[in-house]
């Protein structure tokens, strides 16, 4: 579930890529799917749906200690949803910026955050959305942004392709065209992703699209929460420096370890709806949080990586690995209060779980409909084609910080279905994939449950297993412009490995140059 080792990709026609993580091992804590799931679990429904007893979380040990020690308001980012200008194009601006944050009690940490002082604010666009990002670097280093779960043009996707120099902005426009999704923004230089994200650097993106008319918790900050979730380790002066960053790994390991929630220590958060909808985002480098409610209560998820679920599943427990997302609804009781929490423990020795969050619920609820059976609309599984090609990849031990961004390892024909199936050897890791999406075939030989059958650009790699996915490409062909596709490992470095390739028009693969024209770099990225 969490392992602190390093791995890296290789792929049957060149190199392999590596990024963030999924669901993996952690896939054997079962779920139901569909019938059943619009019940009412609000007050007033049958013991065990959502009620504590006795208003506070209990069956965990320490929990009066931990709801004690959570004591500070959960900073929500600011939403940024403008009105379309006379053109019809919505615009974004974001600046990258050096900021201080009180992370520890009298003290202040130096910190990144896009328009603040860290993390960046929730950025709202809609299905068919002409969109414009204006992306300011005012940090004395050249940092990108790249739009982890938006499926974009590979020539307007960012990251280490569009570095954006100190001083410099970066504007790009492209048309919204994906369901539903929680997405997320931040820097992508090769080698160095951990050292930006990791001061800060990072947001939520959330796409609308048939949302609001399935009835799920829509009013942002209300009843539809973000959660980014880093874990954190400091020196004693507060600071963070070298492997003392967010995002570091092991919050329950090292001096100062601990979580943050939106960039807060120690949150909690007062509701008053029935029902919250949490969308949550692995912002950690290496830590897969396993979530679940102090008393144990079963919540719904109905969405992951790349959209809503075709079923709510409901489920007691759902991990979510670095890079990863979930989108969760809880039923709440007034006047009670609950733990969220990270339950930690095995496969990674010295790694316990943690108190992520306490929500206390106010004596009078809002009323909420019942979470629907069918989140999405016209999902349908993607299917492979008789002999749609398959491509497989095992660890070569590269770093991504040598990637020669110049070299093209895989061509891929527009619109095209495959499979890859990844055969991991070591320790466990995650694997991103930009350009396409991805439904979990199997791992180590056993289908994904219910929860994880979704459309995903992220997934979890246990340890010594091989899995297979169902990938489906864009239509989109442009020979010139890479996409990546990214190898992480789950240790303290975050080790990984990150290939290239490009979609072209169905018949031009062989025609296809597998190197790419020399960019100009800035001087800070030589």
């Amino acid at each position: 579930m969490k392992r602190r080792n390093f791995l890296a990709l290789a792929a049957t026609a060149g190199l392999v890529a590596a990024c963030d993580p999924g669901p993996g091992s952690r896939w054997g804590l079962g779920g139901r799917p569909g019938p059943g799931f619009e019940e009412d679990t609000g007050p007033g429904a049958e013991p065990g749906a959502g009620d504590t007893g006795s208003g506070t979380t209990v069956g965990v040990r320490g929990d009066a200690e931990e709801l004690a020690g959570l004591q500070n308001p959960l900073m929500v980012p600011p939403l940024i949803d403008p009105e379309p200008g006379p053109d019809g194009v919505r615009r974004f601006e974001l600046t990258a910026q050096a900021g201080r944050s009180r992370l520890l009690p009298g003290r202040t940490t130096p910190t990144w955050g896009f328009n603040g002082d860290v993390l960046g604010p929730t950025i709202r666009v809609r299905r068919g959305d002409v969109v414009q990002v204006a992306v300011t670097n005012a940090l004395d280093e050249t940092t990108d942004v790249h739009w982890h779960g938006m499926r974009l043009p590979a020539a307007v996707a960012g990251g280490p392709h569009r570095p954006i120099a100190s001083g410099e902005t970066w504007t790009e426009r492209w048309i919204v065209d994906q369901p539903a999704t929680t997405a997320w923004y931040h820097p992508y230089p090769l080698g160095r992703t951990a050292g930006h994200a990791g001061r800060g650097l990072a947001g939520m993106l959330v796409v609308d699209d048939y949302t609001r008319r399935r009835g799920l918790p829509s009013a942002y900050g209300v009843d539809d929460i973000p959660l980014i979730l880093q874990d954190a380790r400091l020196a004693p002066d507060g600071s963070l420096a070298g492997e003392a960053r967010l995002g570091a790994g092991g919050a329950g390991g090292g001096e100062g370890g601990f979580v943050l929630v939106n960039g807060t220590a120690g949150p909690f958060l007062d509701v008053i709806s029935e029902r919250v909808r949490f969308r949550v985002v692995n912002g950690s480098g290496t830590r897969v949080f396993d979530l679940a409610f102090g008393d144990g209560r079963p919540f719904h998820v109905v969405g992951n990586d790349a959209g809503l679920l075709a079923a709510s599943v409901e489920v007691s427990r759902v991990s979510v690995a670095p890079g990863e997302r979930v989108e969760l609804v809880a039923a709440f009781l007034h006047g009670e209060t609950v733990l969220l929490r990270d339950l930690g423990g095995p496969p990674d020795p010295g790694q316990g779980g943690a108190a992520l969050l306490k929500i206390v619920v106010a004596p009078r609820l809002t009323a909420s409909r019942p979470v629907p059976r069918r989140p999405a609309v016209g999902l349908l599984p993607i299917e492979v084609p008789p002999g749609a090609r398959v491509r497989r990849f095992r660890p070569d031990g590269r770093g991504s910080g040598n990637t020669d961004l110049t070299r093209i390892d895989l061509v891929v024909p527009a619109a095209a279905t495959e499979v890859w199936e990844i055969d991991n050897p070591g320790d466990a890791g995650t694997f991103h994939l930009q350009g396409a999406t991805f439904q979990v075939l199997d791992v180590a030989g056993d289908p994904a449950p219910p929860h994880a059958q979704g459309y995903k650009d992220t997934v979890y790699l246990p340890a010594r297993a091989a899995v297979r996915l169902a990938v489906r490409f864009g239509g989109l062909a442009d020979p010139g412009a890479p996409y990546l596709y990214h190898f992480r490992t789950l240790g303290s470095a975050g080790a990984g490995t990150t290939g290239q390739f490009v979609i072209v028009q169905p018949g031009e693969e062989a025609r296809t140059p597998r190197t790419l024209p020399p960019r100009d770099t800035p001087d800070d990225l030589q």
